[in-house]
């Protein structure tokens, strides 16, 4: 293409329609009349012709010139102009503007029929201009894109499937598309006769299991080689054609030689005598007549009539004679359809896969751009005004509620689009002007979203790069409402008319001139590649309009002339912080001086530029049969070289992508306020580094990546990964961890450098409290006055942690390495959960189950533990006890010397409680033993240190610890004997009844009963029981402590009885004790130097007599307690209670005589309880 043709092409106007034709028809249908005697093509020859030239053989002999200028007109012009232009035109050529008048393209069909998997921001545009549609108002296709399908008689469409759809993918089988090339190669489409622009044929539906065959009928409409209408009798409600009409159109494009071709109705009944027109017409009538009649006698009614309407007008409509020249000339779309289909979507609230059939429709708007079709802003009109009555967005407003993820991001894209339509560089001034007043019309109503969220703090312009918008500095006072259509709105100052511009966009070869003028040095680099100086993210929207309209070349063009500027930009920042070097890394501080990230900015600037280079070099991008939604194949690159570059450039395309996706993601930006913002930058970079992986790293790309990366490490506070940044500069470890995975295999030295500069996180290095930062909680303690706050920390922090696990693993084995990554980790991670995950995930890799140990990186996870454990010591953690144990199982593995360094050094680790219960005993258990098979010198070492740690911990907490400690000295006499005589000393303190009673059953299970006794005696004295507590837990232990003192003989049952009568007020315990002491003799307990009498002791003596005693007034005062409150629903228990009490009133000689006087009592003072007191002489007398 020569560089003024493109430019001009991108630039001018389409031409002004000629003048509206005098005698129109006012229908929806706009069929304009015909059938005047002035316009009617006299032609050759009759109404006959059977089919379209048969047996011709056009791929064998060169296009006629005939046909070489139908093509063109059909494709350009209205019929009704050449109508207008000519008086008389011949049957053959009418014959041919409207046998090429049918769409010549399957790809047109396949975007009408079905949505497209290769969709989003990023939907392919290289493989656009290969079947490039017929342009619409605008310009043509480009040079160089491929020639239209059909380019003679018979021949089928370019990149049309030879055979059944060869190519297309199963999962997409269900499809409109792939549906209708079923029914056509299965022979289903009949009975087609095109009548000059009207298609008409049946399409049968073959039979099912539960359906029947059905036979429909398809019409189909249109001009200028695009469908305007269509009607099929299954009655389909879709935005999409339906598989009916796809297979009747691609039966016209593939075989059109089968086709019955006759002229548009009117020019047949203008060579008819009026004989034959009354013949014609009674015959259409009587074929019809009860669908006809009454419209064809209104009609002649109306004709009849000198003064009707339709008397007024010369000539008469026909439907088969295409569009007049007024209609608008663009691909039917079903609108009602598209409203109802978004309507229902967002109803659904991002349910039911509503949002990938979302984002499908914003990816068919930008196939539709990239075929240069009108309907892309028509439907993206009808989308966005549906997303503005989205009743949510009052209720979110009226709440003051944020909406979701997954709407908002439906509304960024939506954002996105409106920049693309009008950045289009090929649109009339009149319709870029209706889109800005309807954007401007949502940007003001007051519930149309913010770009920023729920934050409206001011973002650069889309166009504060320009030149003529550099005096106007906005007041950071009154900052105005962004909305998502705000950036759109500002496209309004952004023109293609800049001749720099136009010059970068049309030629590879434009290069500086020999003699440069002064203001022309700024424009080009010291090669003489040109340059674009244009606010960054606004250059790369226009590559985005130049991508998304159908414009590939001049989009790589302008990308090639953004990249040599960057990295222009680049070398000057470089040689200015060589500058200023000493300085920054002494104040160990610097500003940020990029207003804006590229990184999660709306208009995804480096996204928009990586997809325009890659796009350019894929090799599997030509398969637009491939319509299935679960399409995933991976894309596959190939070199491609830079066509603009310098005549001895070795770059290529994919080289540059690369560049500019690390330039992008490594620069230092601030973190943006508010939580969408933040989280929208985390999801970007993770998007990025997605698309990057897709490449395969070869020699050039890897040279490409090293010298980045060591541009980033010296680019000072331009980069990111500089040696001084900003407390607020967003992170850069995801970025980083996937430079050292991509580095490592070849260049280890600068992966690793690069890695550790990454690990730091300023904002909490700069502020950070000694606490453990674990918790969601402590992120506001960490930085207490920050503003704004940082939402996404705690997916940062894990991106650390993932970024110092990936090191570990590939250092394994290296001392050096992991040492300096130990030090990174404890320098730079703040949470202790993260830095057990990292312990943990060392102690994996380090002990694999099929290899031998690696000691090395054993040892830094056990240094991690240890710091886990000092981080966690005296704060809450839900996850300790675990971490505990884990710790004791990684120095276990270690060796017996971490097990003994842990246990010297507990107190800096552990909690008494902790040491005891979980690290000694482990330490010293059977398993432990045997894992390590250590010899007798090392166990005793071992339980030397575990006796001493015991014995520590129960001096510092004997509460919790002494009977651990007794279990762990129970093999040292000296020890065991300190340890008991620690329980004994802190018995009278604060230990508890229970912890007594167990540390005395312990002490009897060791055979040390009268030690037990001991303890039993004093948990009794911490013991208070009262009446009503029959189901106390220390119940079990006091019975058995009674039997302990009543097995040890009488001495020791005559001093316990005192303390249980003094504790114990429950008259069901009581009696229960009483029994079983009188039940055998005392002294049963083999006491060495004791003997036992062999007598049962009489409860009318001491020390039982006491005992019953208590036992008795225990059960009196019990019962008038009981009588208190007392509902008829307890009468029974009540009665069998006083049964019990009774059999121990019975036990004393005069016993029968005291129960009959509490009984008379009972009688006399609850003689209005009439009901039970009857009960009570029932049973008692």
């Amino acid at each position: 293409m020569a560089e003024g043709g493109e430019r001009e092409e991108l630039l001018s106007p389409p031409p002004v329609s000629p003048a509206k034709r005098l005698c129109s028809w006012p229908s929806p249908r706009a069929h304009h009349p015909r059938g005047s005697p002035g316009v009617a093509s006299g032609g050759v020859g009759g109404v006959g012709g059977s089919a379209l030239i048969p047996g011709a053989r056009p791929h064998l002999q060169p296009e006629s010139l005939l046909d070489c200028a139908a093509k063109t007109v059909a494709e350009k012009w209205a019929y009704e102009r050449v109508e207008e232009r000519f008086e008389r035109i011949p049957e053959p050529v009418q014959r041919r503007i409207v046998y090429w008048s049918f769409p010549r393209n399957e790809r047109q069909i396949c975007m009408y029929s079905s949505f497209q998997d290769r969709g989003g921001p990023g939907a392919g545009a290289a493989g656009s201009a290969a079947g490039a549609s017929p342009a619409e108002e605008g310009p043509p296709p480009l040079p160089g894109a491929a020639a239209p399908a059909g380019s003679a008689p018979g021949a089928p469409a370019a990149g049309a499937s030879p055979g059944p759809g060869a190519g297309a993918g199963a999962a997409g089988e269900g499809l409109p598309f792939r549906r209708g090339i079923r029914l056509l190669d299965s022979g289903s489409v009949e009975n087609v006769l095109q009548v000059g622009f009207h298609l008409s044929g049946t399409v049968t539906e073959p039979a099912t299991t539960s359906e029947p065959a059905m036979t429909y009928k398809v019409a189909i409409s249109f001009d200028r080689c695009k469908i305007t209408s269509v009607t099929c009798g299954c009655g389909n409600k879709d935005i999409f054609y339906c598989a009916h009409v796809v297979a009747l159109s691609l039966y016209r494009i593939r075989k059109p030689d089968q086709v019955k071709l006759r002229l548009p109705i009117s020019e047949t009944l203008f060579q008819m005598n009026r004989d034959q027109l009354q013949k014609f017409i009674q015959y259409l009538i009587t074929a019809h007549h009860t669908e006809v009649l009454p419209t064809a006698q209104k009609l002649a009614d109306e004709i009849l009539s000198s003064n009707s309407e339709i008397n007024q007008v010369n000539g008469a409509p026909d439907p088969t004679a295409g569009a007049s020249i007024d209609d608008e000339n663009c691909w039917h779309l079903d609108e009602e359809q598209v409203k109802e289909q978004v309507k229902l979507f967002l109803s659904q609230g991002g349910y039911y896969g509503s949002g990938k059939q979302l984002n499908s429709m914003f990816a068919k708007v930008r196939e539709m751009l990239r075929m240069r079709d009108s309907n892309g802003a028509r439907m993206l009109t009808l989308i966005t005004e549906q997303f503005m009555a989205d009743p949510r967005l009052t209720l979110w407003r009226q709440q003051g509620t944020s909406m979701t993820d997954k709407c908002r991001q439906l509304w960024d894209e939506l954002g996105a689009l409106w920049v693309c339509i009008i950045l289009n560089p090929h649109c009339k001034l009149e319709e870029k002007s209706s889109w800005l007043q309807q954007l401007q019309k949502w940007s003001d109503l007051d519930v149309c979203p913010l770009e920023d969220g729920n934050y409206g703090h001011e973002l650069p312009n889309i166009t504060n790069a320009l030149p003529q918008s550099t005096n106007h500095s906005p007041d950071t006072l009154s900052r105005p409402r962004r909305t998502v259509f705000t950036r759109a709105i500002e496209g309004r100052e952004l023109h293609w008319q800049d001749s720099h511009l136009q010059r970068i966009i049309s030629s590879d070869k434009y290069v500086a001139p020999a003699c440069q003028q002064e203001s022309e040095r700024l424009l080009f680099n010291s090669q003489g590649q040109p340059l674009w100086l244009e606010h960054v993210p606004t250059a790369c929207a226009r590559v985005d309009a130049l991508r998304s309209h159908g414009y590939p070349k001049e989009a790589l063009r302008l990308t090639v002339a953004i990249i040599n500027t960057l990295r222009l930009q680049q070398q000057r920042q470089l040689e200015i912080y060589k500058h200023q070097k000493k300085e920054l890394l002494h104040r160990g501080t610097t500003t940020i001086t990029n207003l804006e990230g590229w990184v999660g900015h709306p208009l995804d600037p480096i996204g928009c530029l990586f997809l325009t280079l890659t796009e350019a070099c894929r090799l599997n991008d030509d398969s637009y049969l491939e319509v299935s939604d679960m399409n995933e194949s991976r894309p596959l690159y190939q070199h491609v070289p830079v066509a603009a570059g310098c005549p001895n450039s070795s770059e290529s395309y994919l080289s540059l992508a690369l560049e500019v996706a690390l330039m992008g993601m490594g620069q230092q930006r601030v973190m943006p306020e508010g939580l969408y913002a933040q989280d929208k930058v985390c999801r970007n970079e993770e998007q990025l580094l997605s698309q990057l992986q897709e490449l395969q790293l070869d020699n050039e790309l890897v040279q490409t990546l090293q010298k980045q990366c060591i541009l980033l490490l010296e680019g000072g506070p331009f980069s990111g990964l500089g040696e001084v940044i900003h407390r607020e500069s967003v992170p850069m470890h995801t970025f980083a961890k996937y430079l050292f995975s991509a580095l490592l295999p070849h260049d280890p030295d600068l992966s690793y450098k690069l890695a550790l500069r990454a690990m730091r996180l300023p904002v909490l290095e700069n502020s950070t409290s000694a606490g453990d930062t674990s918790h969601p909680h402590h992120m506001v303690s960490v930085v207490p006055s920050r503003y704004p706050r940082w939402f996404t920390l705690g997916h940062l922090e894990s991106q650390q942690c993932e970024l110092a696990s990936t090191m570990l693993t590939a250092a394994k084995g290296d001392t050096v390495r992991l040492r300096t990554i130990l030090e990174a980790i404890q320098k730079h991670i703040h949470s202790s959960s993260l830095i057990f995950k990292l312990a943990q995930d060392a102690f994996k890799i380090a002990t694999p189950t099929d290899s031998s140990t690696d000691s090395t990186l054993l040892n830094v996870a056990l240094e991690l533990g240890l710091q886990v454990m000092r981080m966690t010591l005296s704060t809450l953690n839900w996850r300790r006890r675990e971490m505990v144990r884990w710790l004791v199982t990684c120095a276990t593995e270690v060796g017996v010397r971490a097990l003994v360094s842990i246990l010297q050094s507990w107190y800096t680790l552990f909690t008494p409680t902790e040491a005891t219960s979980i690290v000694a005993a482990t330490a010293v258990s059977h398993t432990t033993l045997l894992r390590l098979s250590l010899d007798y010198p090392q166990r005793e070492e071992l339980a030397s240190c575990a006796r001493t740690l015991a014995l520590q911990c129960a001096m510092k907490d004997p509460q919790s610890c002494a009977l651990s400690a007794l279990t762990l000295c129970e093999k040292d006499h000296i020890a065991f004997e300190a340890a008991y005589q620690i329980a004994i000393d802190a018995a009278t303190g604060g230990m508890t009844h229970s912890q007594l009673f167990t540390i005395a059953r312990y002490m009897e299970l060791r055979g040390y009963p009268l030690r037990a006794f001991k303890l039993a005696s004093l948990a009794m004295s911490h013991l208070n029981l009262a009446y009503n507590q029959d189901t106390h837990p220390a119940i079990n232990d006091v019975l058995w402590a009674c039997a302990l003192s009543h097995s040890l003989g009488k001495n020791e049952l005559a001093a316990l009885i005192p303390l249980v009568v003094k504790s114990v007020h429950c008259a069901t315990v009581l009696s229960d004790i009483l029994r079983r002491c009188t039940v055998t003799a005392p002294g049963l307990a083999g006491i060495p130097g004791r003997r036992s009498s062999g007598k049962l002791m009489s409860t009318d003596k001491a020390p039982l007599r006491q005992l019953l005693d208590a036992t008795i007034n225990a059960y009196i005062n019990t019962t008038h307690s009981r009588l208190t409150h007392i509902s008829p629903r307890h009468y029974g228990e009540f009665i069998e209670f006083l049964s019990k009490a009774r059999e121990t009133f019975l036990l004393p000689q005069d016993g029968h005589l005291q129960f009959a006087q509490f009984i008379d009592n009972l009688k006399q003072i609850y003689k209005g309880k009439k009901k039970l007191m009857l009960l009570v002489r029932e049973r008692f007398g």
